[in-house]
């Protein structure tokens, strides 16, 4: 069983900074993909940025320039650095890990931390 503990979120300024960690437990293996989404009431969970294990990185057009991921592959950890936070960044984060075999991949998710920008 794995296990995805997330930490970080909480309520900040606009124009403020947090950080989130989510560190992956448990029965896992070749970790391809790591990275974070976001949810708004009434929305689709959305891409925030996504990390391979070689390091290539990709982010969502609103991001771009603010938020840097990165991954401790020794700790099974991925990170989010959230800087210049904007009021639409307010969402539920989600921490998502793809594992597995070549052949048999799993998709787990965190139970997701709020971050609430606002004055």
């Amino acid at each position: 069983q794995v296990q995805l503990v997330e930490s970080g979120g909480g309520l900040v300024q606009p124009g403020g900074s947090l950080r989130l960690s989510c560190a992956a437990s448990g029965s896992i293996f070749n970790i391809d993909f790591m990275g974070w989404y976001r949810q708004t009431p009434g929305k689709e969970r959305e891409l925030v940025a996504r990390i391979t294990s070689d390091g290539i990185t990709n982010y969502a057009e609103p991001v771009k320039g603010r938020f840097t991921i990165s991954r401790d592959n020794a700790k099974n950890t991925v990170y989010l650095q959230m800087n210049s936070l904007k009021p639409e960044d307010t969402a539920a984060y989600y921490c998502n890990v793809r594992y597995g075999y070549t052949w048999s991949k799993y998709n787990t998710w965190g139970q997701g931390t709020q971050v609430t920008v606002s004055t």
